[in-house]
């Protein structure tokens, strides 16, 4: 059983993959019986679950809940969705986001869901070193603003260049990644190459110091929290 049920939730999650938009695209019906047939197995498995749990206790975890919302609120989609593509109406499968509750919550995935657990408790402590990096960003983004603003400079393909300021905070947390180096900074290098220190400075403060900041307080206090986690099958 714990093998068909992580077949049947990785059948459900890959159904992104043919449902429009898809990357390969199957007939609604073929994808909405498959869907049909992985919420059966899902709401049997909970079923069986029950039978061999003391009421009081199955009703009070909210891993069963959770997956009992999960179902319901995929049928309920699905059946709206089906309604209105017979009216001709486009709409959106909202529900695809509900869908990795399953991998999360079955008695089968604990390892999985004390990963999770971890991330979830990690993510409040890495907040700061986070809120430090977006202020670097953003005041980077202002120095570019003015720096380049006013120069009238254009891209490769004739668009203004750093004049928007929302745009310019985008084109710089993308050169965090390095992606689009060293294309951002060639417009202003060519109008003068002393604007290439900008961009030099940029990169070792957020991508070479902060995010081997951020990547230490993600490691450690995932770690931490990974190794103080209660096992157990309440977990």
């Amino acid at each position: 059983m714990r093998t068909a049920t992580y077949f049947f939730i990785f059948l459900n999650l890959s159904l992104a993959l043919f449902e429009e938009p898809a990357v390969y695209p199957l007939p609604f019906l073929a994808t909405s019986v498959l869907e049909v047939l992985c919420l059966l197995v899902f709401l049997g498995r909970l079923t069986h679950f029950a039978k061999v749990t003391l009421h009081n206790v199955f009703w009070k975890d909210t891993k069963n809940i959770c997956i009992m919302v999960a179902i319901l609120l995929s049928l309920t989609d699905l059946a709206v969705y089906g309604v209105l593509r017979l009216y001709g109406v486009r709409s959106i499968r909202w529900s695809r986001i509900v869908r990795p509750v399953f991998l999360i919550n079955f008695a089968e995935s604990r390892q999985i869901r004390r990963a999770f657990r971890s991330i979830r408790n990690t993510l409040p402590e890495i907040t700061y070193v986070f809120l430090l990096f977006m202020f670097s960003l953003l005041m980077f983004s202002l120095m570019a603003l003015k720096l380049f603003g006013e120069r009238n400079l254009q891209t490769a393909e004739g668009l203004p260049y750093f004049r928007n300021y929302l745009e310019i905070v985008f084109d710089l947390y993308v050169l965090v990644t390095t992606a689009n180096s060293p294309d951002v900074m060639m417009p202003a290098f060519d109008f003068s190459s002393w604007y290439a220190l900008f961009f030099i400075a940029f990169v070792i403060v957020n991508t070479y110091i902060f995010m081997s900041l951020f990547l230490a307080v993600v490691y450690n206090n995932y770690k931490k929290h990974l190794k103080v986690m209660p096992g157990g099958a309440c977990d």
